[in-house]
């Protein structure tokens, strides 16, 4: 045997290993692993953040409802609000600052970045795509200085919470071939 006809198999073998990986490489995302999911759920969270209100209020917004004042008033200390007092009708008018139009009318105090998953199903084919349903443990990140003010956080005790901790939560996730999803 000349050294041709040995370096041709080694060739072939070193090609085919090479694509087996690289296969490999672009399929792993599409993996059933926690590490896939927590990808996927931190791509999802980069564009969904965690607010103050999940419906917007609208603005100038006004309230004579006792738990709304003390937590608009909380946003005022804040200084993304000012607030004028109608007292012949008893309502409070709220409107927002030039450093709240940065946040209203949400009010979005960051987003959920995913720490570990604690347990998922086996996926299961639903709407055409496997489906899983994850319990995992998330922190927010990016929190602004506002909402840490001891005014906001007394108000609005679920953030104060949010923000304090690690919480847990579900989600189901949808496999992709560019990976683990939210569906929308």
């Amino acid at each position: 045997m000349t050294s041709k006809t040995i370096d041709r198999p080694l060739r072939i073998f070193a090609s085919l290993s090479i694509a087996a990986l690289l296969l490999a490489g672009c399929q792993s995302k599409t993996k059933a692993t926690p590490e896939n999911f927590i990808v996927g759920l931190n791509a999802n969270y980069q564009t969904h953040s965690e607010c103050l209100f999940p419906q917007a209020p609208r603005f100038p917004y006004g309230t004579s409802d006792k738990a709304e004042i003390k937590q608009f008033d909380s946003l005022v200390k804040a200084q993304l609000l000012t607030v004028a007092q109608e007292p012949a009708i008893h309502v409070s008018r709220y409107t927002v600052t030039p450093a709240g139009a940065r946040y209203a009318p949400r009010f979005c105090y960051g987003h959920r970045s995913v720490t570990a998953v604690d347990s998922f199903t086996p996926p299961a084919q639903a709407n055409g795509f496997p489906e899983t349903h994850v319990t995992y443990r998330y922190t927010i990140q990016d929190v602004p200085v506002w909402a840490k003010t001891p005014e906001v956080l007394a108000a609005f005790p679920e953030m104060a919470k949010a923000i304090s901790s690690e919480s847990t939560a579900q989600a189901t996730l949808a496999g992709t071939l560019a990976g683990w999803q939210v569906p929308e």
